[in-house]
């Protein structure tokens, strides 16, 4: 199956499989629709919807997520001008590990009108980072451009708070693992986190809210934004429009 993913996945940015969906982000104080995350869809022709946890992990085996990764980055430029919030696009150490991407990116970046602060990179650490000197000095040219800089996926994988001093972090992601999890260990994990992230003026975001009790939970313990089931799952751009615009 590993190989019929391989092939079919070559040529689907041609074919326009390959689409950008988004999931809103909301601003735990206001209630407010305030960022989205963008995410990458493959529709396949014959298998339909295709999971990121499918074929992204293809993608960067095979090389091909460089230009599945230039294409969410423009996609994520183009929306973030249009509709004037915050957005944030996933971008994998192996696009992290290439030159080429952060001076594209940064050159994309120049030619926008709007702030570049308005993007954020969400870093995940699934694969390994490689020259972690050289990735950092690649964050931080982009950095001092505007862009921030977040760490993904935390409580789940290898995401820990080393990396936001490492990376030189704008914001925290908590996974939906820490945020369904009831137990004083889970609890303190996640206070901890909050905590640091805060103290180094870095926004932490709440990811997996499905439920009224696990907003409660994130809100009381000083989560900034939050995004999950609850609010809105992953939708394409003609959705977020009409949610954006509704009175």
């Amino acid at each position: 199956m590993r190989s019929e993913i391989s092939r079919a996945l070559t040529h689907a940015l041609d074919r326009s499989e390959i689409a950008a969906w988004f999931q809103p982000q909301i601003d735990l104080l206001s209630n407010r629709v305030v960022a989205v995350e963008a995410l990458c869809r493959w529709n396949h022709p014959e298998w339909g919807l295709v999971g990121p946890n499918v074929f992204i992990p293809v993608a960067e085996e095979d090389g091909m997520i460089g230009e599945i990764g230039r294409y969410m980055a423009t996609q994520a430029i183009a929306v973030m001008a249009k509709w004037g919030i915050d957005v944030s696009v996933n971008v994998s150490p192996a696009q992290l590990q290439d030159s080429a991407f952060a001076t594209w990116l940064g050159r994309l970046v120049q030619r926008i009108s709007h702030p570049a602060r308005r993007l954020t990179l969400e870093i995940t650490e699934g694969r390994h980072i490689g020259n972690v000197s050289a990735v950092v000095a690649r964050l931080d040219r982009l950095r001092a451009m505007g862009l921030g800089i977040a760490i993904d996926d935390f409580g789940a994988g290898q995401a820990s708070l080393t990396q936001l001093k490492r990376l030189h972090a704008t914001e925290l992601k908590i996974d939906r693992a820490l945020v369904v999890d009831e137990s004083p260990t889970a609890e303190r994990t996640m206070g901890t986190a909050i905590t640091v992230a805060h103290d180094a003026g870095i926004r932490v975001v709440a990811e997996g809210i499905e439920t009224p009790q696990q907003l409660e939970k994130v809100k009381t313990m000083g989560c900034d934004r939050g995004q999950g089931y609850l609010f809105a799952r992953p939708m394409p751009p003609g959705q977020i429009d009409a949610l954006l615009t509704a009175p």
